[in-house]
């Protein structure tokens, strides 16, 4: 499971409130998109370093991402004014975690891993088409239901990891059974989702004149989203293939 997922609490209503306003020298769209960028290539550098390594090496590598994002991941949401010296770091070590977790997805199903990144880059383009182009708007309601559905997906994902400590399983999260498959398709869309939230509120933060920092917040909450969002459509992909 990604840092901080499921769901996105690096980015909500409350994360431009009480910043000072900037006139003139303040966060854009562009910067934000340039940013991403940015930070995507560093996750790709991360998980290319996994991806080629052999024997125990991976598991070390794994866990350093696991713990180095995690920690890097909460100075960031806890100090948003660090985000333009963490979240290239936090991204190489997310990059370092989805290798490892790529490589066993791609042992078990050959392919799954590149599938799902072609996937992954497939919803971000449509999901930017259909906000871009208002085809979803963001309205409160739609806010209110996604943030509900990715809060209940939240808690049952956190009611199952406490059920593996105790040695029982969640089938829907795991087997591929046609609600497991049902059960991954949703999470999908509500993750899907999440990328219009982080549109539309990177777009009010830039509307507002919220500092230039927030560039780099945006790309970080970017990036948490779409390692949530490759995730899913791995473990969907990997379910999918289970049923041949």
């Amino acid at each position: 499971m990604a840092l901080f997922s499921p769901g996105n609490p690096s980015l909500s209503d409350s994360t431009f409130r009480g910043l000072p306003r900037v006139a003139g020298a303040g966060m854009t769209l562009q910067g934000t998109v340039n940013k991403t960028g940015f930070a995507l290539l560093a996750v790709l550098a991360g998980a290319s370093i996994t991806w080629n390594v052999e024997g125990p090496l991976v598991l070390v590598l794994v866990l350093v991402g696991l713990v180095g994002g995690l920690g890097l991941a909460l100075a960031t949401v806890f100090k948003m004014d660090w985000a333009p010296v963490t979240t290239l770091p936090y991204a190489f070590m997310e990059g370092l975690f989805l290798g490892g977790i790529s490589r066993m997805y791609e042992a078990r199903s050959q392919g799954v891993a590149v599938m799902a990144v072609g996937l992954t880059l497939a919803v971000l383009c449509a999901m930017l088409l259909a906000y871009t182009s208002r085809l979803i708007r963001v309205t409160e309601t739609f806010r209110m239901g996604v943030v509900t559905a990715t809060g209940g997906i939240a808690l049952f994902y956190m009611v199952a990891f406490v059920m593996r400590l105790f040695g029982a399983r969640m089938p829907l999260i795991h087997d591929a059974t046609p609600l497991g498959i049902l059960f991954s398709l949703v999470v999908v869309g509500i993750a899907a989702m999440n990328l219009v939230l982080n549109f539309d509120l990177i777009e009010r933060g830039a509307a507002g004149g919220a500092p230039r920092y927030m560039e780099w917040y945006g790309a970080f909450a970017m990036v948490v989203t779409l390692v949530w969002l490759y995730l899913e459509l791995l473990r969907l992909l990997s379910k999918l293939r289970g049923r041949r």
